[in-house]
């Protein structure tokens, strides 16, 4: 399954000293359309470092900025599920664009009960980093339909930023080849790494939220059969989000000997923490992972 095919895009008239205006909703989105946008576009970024995509709401300044937008990046999939009434009625009438177009998405869910009300797309896509890849060509694509006087940056800065995400791709692959394979278990906040233990190798054991949104919550009989698999499979660690609230799972960890590891999953860190940026994030991540379970 993978989000629907770009819409039909008109150029925008600007004056002569006017940026195309361009907001983002997560603050990983955007960091990759800087990346491609450059000094070329005046971007906003609705989500600020440490917010949850799942559960961020719209504030009045963020609705100006959403109003006055040439264009608009969400990443789709139901992860700004809190937002998506502002979205749908916005008075502005710019472009709503999800940067997972043409992505392939993995399924989860689609059981019976509680996983059955899980049940859906996982939008952790960039988790993977060919996926952001794609968000690169449908950004360079979209800023260009938009903007084509600024069409030969885009594609410049796009393609100089592509080859850095496939050299990140290749250090990730790397860096788990050091890490035998039956050490290579994952257990999570919520299920937001699948994306990358598919790209990279890894197992997902289990979730403390079996679920694709913090939005939702574990029963007890959840809870306890995740306690019981994390001791069965000697699982060494459970890698919680910044932006996740990590009591439960530090419950779990003390009763069953697991440590608890912070990454960056939902949120880039500020501009003085280890994950600023993409890549930044990416990288610091897989170092945590390796090194936890490598113990």
């Amino acid at each position: 399954m993978a989000e629907a095919a770009l819409p039909a895009l008109a150029p925008v008239t600007l004056g002569a000293d006017e940026k195309l205006r361009v907001v983002a909703t997560t603050n990983i989105i955007g960091d990759v359309v800087r990346r491609v946008g450059g000094d070329a576009i005046d971007l906003t970024q609705l989500l600020p470092a440490g917010s949850d995509p799942h559960s961020y709401q719209a504030k009045p300044d963020d609705l100006r900025q959403l109003n006055r937008a040439d264009v608009i990046f969400i990443n789709g999939l139901h992860l700004e599920e809190a937002m998506q009434p502002v979205l749908a009625n916005l008075d502005g009438g710019a472009p709503v664009i999800a940067v997972n177009i043409g992505v392939p998405t993995r399924e989860f869910g689609g059981g019976r009960g509680a996983e059955a009300e899980h049940a859906g797309a996982d939008p952790h896509t960039w988790m993977d980093v060919r996926n952001v890849e794609r968000w690169v060509e449908n950004i360079v694509v979209a800023l260009s339909a938009l903007d084509p006087a600024h069409a030969e940056i885009f594609d410049a800065n796009a393609a100089a930023y592509q080859t850095q995400l496939d050299t990140l791709h290749q250090e990730l692959v790397a860096a788990v080849a050091s890490l035998p394979a039956q050490q290579r278990k994952l257990v999570t906040d919520h299920d937001n790494l699948g994306y990358l233990a598919d790209a990279y190798g890894f197992t997902v054991t289990g979730a403390v939220i079996p679920s694709l949104s913090t939005l939702a919550a574990p029963s007890a009989q959840e809870l306890a059969a995740l306690q019981q698999q994390v001791e069965q499979e000697g699982v060494k660690a459970i890698f919680v989000g910044t932006t996740v609230n990590p009591n439960v799972a530090n419950q779990i960890a003390g009763d069953t000997g697991a440590v608890v590891i912070p990454i960056y999953t939902g949120s880039l860190s500020d501009a003085s923490g280890p994950a600023a940026t993409y890549i930044d994030m990416m990288r610091h991540d897989m170092a945590q992972i390796v090194a936890a379970l490598q113990q």
